[in-house]
């Protein structure tokens, strides 16, 4: 037992030393004057200007200028890492361990080509973390938002089973695809959101700044204005005088609603069931719910996790509360012997294609590979109703916009029609 405490307490010294060898290295820029006579330029991390000229020499290049590299004007800690760079890594990993490049110096490479200051960061002290004799699972689990639950238990299957370059690859595609349909509810969502959002400025502009100027010249005409007009000018005075007011209501609101949502379940499950019903965007979210559960599901179980642990990280790639909801259920019922088919048909929020598809995947031994067709199957079906979504909705936001427009031009302009008759 002291051996072991001893040995620990040597490898968290020598993981120590190591952390505090990387926070003293730096990125220099260089120049330099290659054999050939040509000027060259380039990055280098180190600790000083002398072991970055001594390197360079030692490649035959002449240094003229070496430089610590200038850190960001708001700080060195760079933009978010955002998914896509996790799913870009993956894939390099992924490529250069297929090709026989050892892990710490593939991390190496890849770090080294990194622009994201937070994201070369964070790979340099993983190689740190993986030197100091850490699995590659267990160094990824010192940054559970980068690397969620699913990323490290198929990391941790593909160490197991001496598979890991393929599993990477598994990963990076997964990564890919869940990418790109996220960006396609994106889009679906965005549409609605710009027609609302153009719709509210617009009606801003003309309340606050241009009917005011035809109130003036209806003063002039010592008769009563039409209903609508007045109407008009009521809500524009109302604007003019409190639309502080009314921009504080808003902002509480969105603040509200997003509060409450984030720390109450029954408002989230509420909402959730709300969006899933709206038309056309409720089959979108449904559609993209169901295709990412099945990609998710397929390449956890393709790499070897037993079904019932591979559920527990499905539910919150679903990207919805309902579904999450969905997939506890159906973790349960697995959990006690039901076979999957029938869990994921007693929650009934799956169609029957999928509930059938997976009963001939379990029975033919091939789930994975039946999950994989009917992700495919469904991600296609979100790619083309996005697209016949964004096709209908660009004459329909022209449409707002001109009734919003033409029906205050028409309200300020009744009373010279009504004057017109008039004098007719």
């Amino acid at each position: 037992m002291a051996t072991t405490a001893t040995a620990r307490a040597g490898l968290k010294q020598s993981v120590g030393k190591s952390r505090a060898q990387v926070s003293d290295m730096q990125t220099f820029t260089w120049v330099g004057i290659d054999k050939r006579g040509v000027k060259i330029k380039g990055e280098q991390i180190s600790k000083n200007v002398g072991l970055v000229k001594a390197e360079l020499r030692k490649q035959g290049i002449n240094p003229q200028s070496v430089k610590a590299k200038a850190k960001p004007l708001f700080g060195a800690a760079g933009k978010t890492i955002t998914a896509r760079e996790i799913a870009i890594f993956a894939r390099q990993l992924a490529t250069m361990m297929a090709a026989g490049v050892p892990m710490v110096q593939a991390f190496e490479i890849v770090a080294g080509g990194q622009s994201n200051p937070r994201m070369k960061n964070m790979l340099t002290d993983i190689k740190t973390e993986i030197e100091g004799g850490l699995s590659l699972a267990e160094a990824l689990g010192k940054y559970p938002v980068q690397f969620d639950e699913l990323f490290q238990n198929l990391v941790k299957a593909g160490e197991s089973a001496g598979v890991l370059d393929t599993i990477l690859d598994t990963v990076a595609t997964y990564k890919e695809n869940i990418e790109s349909i996220k960006g396609k509810i994106k889009k679906a969502m965005f549409y609605p959101a710009m027609v609302l959002a153009v719709a509210v400025i617009v009606s801003a502009i003309l309340l606050i700044f241009v009917i005011p100027q035809f109130e003036t010249v209806f003063k002039n005409f010592g008769a009563d204005l039409p209903a609508f007009t007045q109407f008009l000018v009521d809500t524009s005075r109302f604007m003019v005088a409190y639309w502080w007011i009314v921009l504080g209501i808003f902002i509480a609101a969105v603040v509200g609603i997003v509060f409450t949502y984030k720390r109450s379940d029954k408002f989230a499950h509420f909402v959730g069931r709300m969006l899933l019903k709206l038309p056309v965007i409720g089959e979108i979210l449904r559609q993209s719910a169901m295709a990412r559960f099945a990609r998710t599901l397929g390449v956890t179980f393709k790499a070897g996790v037993p079904l019932v642990e591979a559920l527990d990280s499905v539910g919150g790639a679903t990207g919805s509360v309902v579904y999450n909801e969905a997939v506890k259920r159906i973790r349960e019922d697995v959990a006690v012997g039901h076979q999957l088919q029938l869990a994921i048909r007693q929650t009934g929020l799956f169609p029957n294609m999928v509930v059938q598809m997976v009963a001939i995947g379990e029975e033919a031994g091939a789930l994975d590979a039946m999950l994989f067709k009917i992700a495919e199957f469904y991600e296609q079906e979100v790619s083309n109703a996005v697209d016949a979504l964004s096709s209908l909705l660009e004459p329909f936001i022209m449409v707002i916009i001109g009734v919003i427009v033409g029906g205050m031009v028409i309200g300020m302009y009744l009373p010279i029609f009504k004057l017109g008759a008039v004098v007719g």
